[in-house]
């Protein structure tokens, strides 16, 4: 299953992802963790210390060149060997579930188009923009594993089209006028590209918290607490993960799971895709 973290930057998308494929990782299932945001936080919201974060693709020139070229650009380049030497493994936030071997959880920082030429002016844009749509695409299109994106704020990659092809999107925001107006063009954008599978998570919301009818949000409302333990470590580290409340945010990431309709295929170990999705790949 293939899904998409969107929303107003600090709203909490990528503590959400984070947590989800941890979680998932828990669970035995093999999570592909994307970082398409410019902040490139994920990385150590799962953990991970600033030196063992991979290099941002979009700052791989000598790849770029390799598989995109100068001058005339390759539209469809091989890029099926890129993920695996190009990714981190990241740790587990907690053990795995009992009786239950962990799946690998592994982070690949796509980057910025900005960043593409190292602050000197050189390099391409159109080319790092068409090799980072490619490695995205590939792990969404060909790769039958869990995929998480982590995506810039905002609604820039939906207005590009990167995300497209993901099975489900969760826009996450906090209960504001200004974040959720955010959220609700996101929602809009995704429609628009026949993403019609989603969640809103309401993060740091209190029980009783009302999204307007009339920013047109999604109807599925997944409410995200406010973990102490996360403010407490927030000024300290940069990882979300091993809390104390590390069993409510696995009952959290649950029933976002079934929220957005998961399922495991029967007699397939490994292959989790909505029921919906799942009939399409059979």
């Amino acid at each position: 299953m293939k899904i998409a973290f969107a929303g107003k930057g600090g709203a909490g998308k990528t503590s959400l992802a984070a947590w989800l494929g941890d979680h998932l990782a828990r669970m035995g299932e093999n999570v592909w963790l994307v970082d398409a945001d410019t902040a490139l936080s994920l990385g150590q919201a799962c953990g991970l210390a600033q030196s063992a974060l991979p290099v941002p693709l979009a700052e791989r020139e000598d790849l770029i060149r390799k598989h995109i070229g100068q001058g005339y650009m390759s539209l469809n380049p091989d890029v099926s060997c890129l993920p695996e030497s190009l990714s981190v493994e990241a740790p587990l936030g907690g053990p795995a579930a009992p009786g239950t071997i962990p799946g690998r959880k592994r982070l690949l920082v796509m980057g910025t188009i900005a960043g593409a030429t190292n602050g000197h002016g050189g390099g391409c844009a159109c080319s790092a923009n068409a090799l980072l749509k490619a490695v995205l695409a590939h792990l969404i299109l060909e790769r039958r594993e869990w995929v998480l994106v982590d995506m810039e704020a905002g609604v820039e990659h939906l207005g590009r089209g990167t995300v497209a092809d993901v099975d489900a999107l969760v826009v996450v925001s906090e209960p504001s006028l200004r974040a959720l107006s955010t959220a609700g063009e996101v929602s809009r954008m995704a429609c628009g590209l026949g993403l019609s599978r989603q969640v809103l998570a309401l993060n740091r919301s209190a029980g009783d918290t009302v999204p307007p009818a009339h920013l047109e949000l999604p109807q599925r409302l997944l409410r995200i607490p406010l973990f102490q333990g996360l403010l407490r470590r927030q000024l300290n580290s940069g990882s979300v993960l091993g809390l104390p409340e590390d069993a409510a945010i696995g009952e959290l990431c649950s029933e976002l799971l079934e929220q957005l309709g998961w399922t495991r295929m029967a007699g397939r170990p490994g292959d989790t895709l909505p029921a919906s999705v799942a009939q399409r790949q059979t």
